[in-house]
């Protein structure tokens, strides 16, 4: 079995949360994850038998503590890290219920679009940062 067939690879449901003031929330991984200590989008693995929207919804209720109300397609990212393979299912949540907070503990805000880029990403998250900032005019 060659390393090709051998590495991970994984199906993320990421949410890109927007509230009202056009700010994004984000949240720094843990000491124990991959890709450790970096800022992330919320959201996690898509769990065999269920859809991206589904576990998006599952993932932001357990992580952040919000219920998605409405979302649309961002984009998808499909990024090689040497030992993970990882294909992110990015949506913009524009709509839900309850105030987003670190509920594992993990350190959370909400950031400007324009100030993104001063924070330490994973680098499939670069495309993520670059459309907002575009989209945005930042």
């Amino acid at each position: 079995m060659n390393t090709e067939t051998a590495k991970k690879s994984v199906l993320v449901a990421v949410g890109v949360i927007e509230n009202t003031d056009g700010e994004i929330f984000i949240c720094r991984r843990g000491a124990s994850q991959h890709q450790a200590h970096k800022w992330e989008f919320p959201g996690g693995k898509v769990e065999a038998g269920e859809t991206v929207a589904q576990a998006l919804a599952r993932e932001l209720e357990e992580e952040v503590g919000i219920r998605v109300t409405d979302c649309r397609p961002f984009m998808r990212i499909e990024h090689d890290y040497g030992d993970k393979q990882v294909t992110l299912d990015i949506h913009k949540v524009t709509a839900f219920s309850g105030e987003p907070h670190g509920l594992e503990g993990q350190p959370s805000r909400w950031v400007p679009v324009s100030e993104l880029h001063s924070y330490d990403f994973p680098a499939a998250n670069s495309p993520i940062v670059d459309k907002l900032q575009t989209e945005t005019g930042n």
